[in-house]
């Protein structure tokens, strides 16, 4: 288990010693090609050190590395700000946002596709602003106003990934519990069952609900979520959150067995049009 900053590097350092062996060069070489100690590009490609987007950029230039998607892709898991698109607004928030949130908006920014369990409450991509302040809150005690209000902009700021072009994919399986606890009152849980309804139509959006019904299942342990890239597989990653800190699962073992779980999840759950009516059925009620 490794934190986001760690399996970025690792990550990186990965994809470049493949296109390096690609390329037919030796790490010696490939130092020497941008000017370099072989122990940099070693370090570099183990992820035992960070690497500055100006150095990727030299190293895929060296590589014969010019086909646009594989440079932005690696030039942000470098923390490159000329990748566009989606990347690096979060950075005006860097006064009030934990470094593992941060880590948690790069790679959402960054995936094609993620698959989430929640257990407890509203996925933060389908959050209305008031049910994220009233969440936000209760999460995050003795905040302030000003950064209350910035921490809900950052949860509204979120969710341009899914009206971006291409959107990303999002597959959600909710507990019935998400629908049932009432977070602010009964007219913002109403509304926010409302803006669920809405989501639940759009193409890109997948939602399930597991009924209480269900019984005990897979999911009892936490929610999880998995980010995949439509480029590599091989950056894909398992996402568990806690109190204090967010763990980054990154092995093959570890994703296979969350993809399992997550399949699984979905098979209990209800079909999509069944949990868009169950939803609703649960907002009438509200």
């Amino acid at each position: 288990m490794q934190h986001g900053p760690a399996v970025r590097r690792r990550k990186l350092g990965a994809e470049l010693r493949a296109l390096r062996t690609g390329a037919g060069l030796t790490s010696g070489e490939a130092a020497r090609l941008v000017g370099w100690h072989q122990s940099k590009v070693s370090r570099i490609e183990t992820g035992a050190s960070g690497v500055k987007p100006a150095d990727v950029r030299l190293l895929l230039d060296a590589y014969g590395v010019h086909d646009s998607p594989p440079r932005e892709l690696l030039l942000a898991l470098a923390g490159s700000d000329e990748t566009g698109g989606r990347h690096h607004w979060w950075h005006a928030y860097r006064g009030v946002l934990p470094p593992t949130y941060r880590d948690f908006i790069s790679l959402e920014s960054q995936a094609s596709a993620m698959r989430t369990l929640e257990t407890t409450v509203v996925p933060g991509l389908l959050q209305t602003p008031e049910y994220a302040r009233a969440v936000t809150k209760a999460a995050v005690g003795g905040l302030d106003d000003e950064k209350l209000d910035a921490l809900v902009r950052v949860r509204l700021a979120r969710q341009d990934v899914l009206r971006s072009h291409p959107p990303l994919e999002l597959s959600a399986v909710l507990d019935e519990a998400v629908l049932r606890r009432e977070v602010g009152g009964p007219g913002i849980m109403a509304r926010q069952l409302a803006r669920l309804v809405e989501a639940a139509r759009l193409s890109q959006v997948r939602l399930q609900v597991l009924p209480f019904a269900a019984g005990a299942h897979i999911g009892v342990t936490g929610p999880f979520v998995i980010f995949s890239f439509s480029r590599t597989s091989d950056l894909d990653v398992v996402v568990l959150d806690h109190l204090t800190s967010s763990l980054y699962l990154e092995r093959k073992e570890d994703l296979q067995a969350y993809t399992e779980a997550f399949n699984a999840l979905q098979f209990h759950a209800l079909s999509p049009k069944d949990s868009l009516d169950y939803i609703a059925a649960t907002g009438d009620g509200a």
